[in-house]
């Protein structure tokens, strides 16, 4: 390949042919100049390791078009498995999408999900760099979020299995704005790229836009502007402003998609936060939730929690929006919308309209 192959993924990786499968990458420090941002590596080792071509070859069937499981820009995303018995997932870069953008896209992924590790949080396995670029991941049984959502082939999700997804997603991306040595924007929190294991757990996927942002920073100007429509903050739809409140704002649209059951953006080209509006400002449950729970197939606690925190997370300003620290806590407690915004941090934030 091109610029990024040839320089950027050297100083990235230095990987020696390993005749056993169990070796490390080799991972060796390059004399000045320093690497890219996307080529930083954390002081502690990474937990993944490389994999050869013909591994990831034969754990996908020699990636026949059967194993596809999910489609993009970037490539395709490939199910397999294993020598040693384990269900993968292959993320590989076509052919066609191999410009210098979509390699730098793909190595930010490796370097930022590379060195995370949460529950909620796809676990990145290794990576394959030989005839082309490839992640490999741990595989989510269940899909996507938006596939059981949105799949009328598949099992409506019961009120429990949302929940449960609302506050483990949550958890996922306070740890990635707050637990991580630097900070992580994901920059594309939507239900396509929250995956469910067998157990309905979430874990945050698909990190090709995310960005670092140092300590020292109040926010990141980038461009151009990418992202998906319906969950675009407006400080980075206008002025490609990004910090974590920008992940709170497409946290608060996935709030109400698992809420409605409704698609961000739909037939008509409403999004889903102008439809849910008038009914987070009067409260109206049932003219939010979706039909398909049917009367009393909620938790009316919990549903009244999460119309809450989605009002506040999707905020037009920026400042108004909670924290993910304060949105997990919120999500944790069984307190009513009244006594959580007179008892916590969230009293310091504008009512909902």
């Amino acid at each position: 390949m091109n610029y990024l192959r040839s320089r950027s993924l050297k100083r990235l990786l230095s990987i020696g042919r390993r005749s056993n499968p169990d070796e490390d990458c080799v991972v060796e420090a390059e004399p000045p100049p320093p690497p890219p941002p996307v080529a930083v590596v954390s002081p502690s080792k990474p937990a993944w390791r490389c994999f050869s071509y013909e591994e990831v070859d034969q754990a996908t069937n020699g990636f026949h078009p059967d194993n596809v499981v999910g489609r993009g820009g970037y490539g395709e995303v490939y199910c397999g498995i294993l020598a040693d018995g384990r269900a993968v997932a292959v993320k590989r870069l076509a052919a066609a999408a191999a410009d210098e953008k979509k390699e730098k896209d793909f190595l930010t992924e490796l370097g930022t999900v590379g060195h995370v590790r949460h529950p909620n949080v796809s676990s990145l396995l290794g990576c394959c760099v030989d005839r082309g670029l490839h992640l490999v991941f741990d595989f989510s049984t269940r899909g996507s979020v938006s596939a059981n959502l949105h799949d009328e082939k598949r099992p409506v999700m019961t009120w429990s299995q949302r929940h449960g997804v609302a506050v483990g997603t949550a958890r996922g991306l306070r740890y990635l704005h707050k637990g991580c040595a630097r900070r992580i924007i994901h920059r594309d929190i939507k239900a396509s790229n929250i995956l469910l294991d067998a157990d309905y757990q979430p874990q945050i996927s698909d990190f090709g836009l995310a960005r670092w942002l140092p300590s020292e920073w109040t926010h990141h100007a980038i461009a151009p502007i990418e992202g998906t429509f319906g969950c675009l903050a407006p400080e980075y739809f206008t002025h490609g402003i990004v910090d974590e409140k920008t992940d709170v704002f497409a946290f608060g649209v996935f709030l109400l998609e698992l809420i409605s059951g409704r698609k961000p953006v739909d037939g008509s080209h409403m999004s889903l936060l102008a439809w849910a509006k008038p009914y987070l400002k009067d409260g109206v449950v049932q003219g939010l939730v979706d039909p398909r729970l049917g009367d009393g197939g909620y938790d009316a606690g919990q549903l009244r929690r999460l119309m809450f925190v989605a009002s506040l997370c999707a905020r037009s300003a920026a400042a108004w929006r909670p924290t993910m620290t304060e949105v997990r806590n919120v999500l944790a407690t069984h307190q009513t919308s009244e006594e959580i915004h007179s008892s916590s941090a969230l009293a310091a934030l504008p009512c909902p309209n």
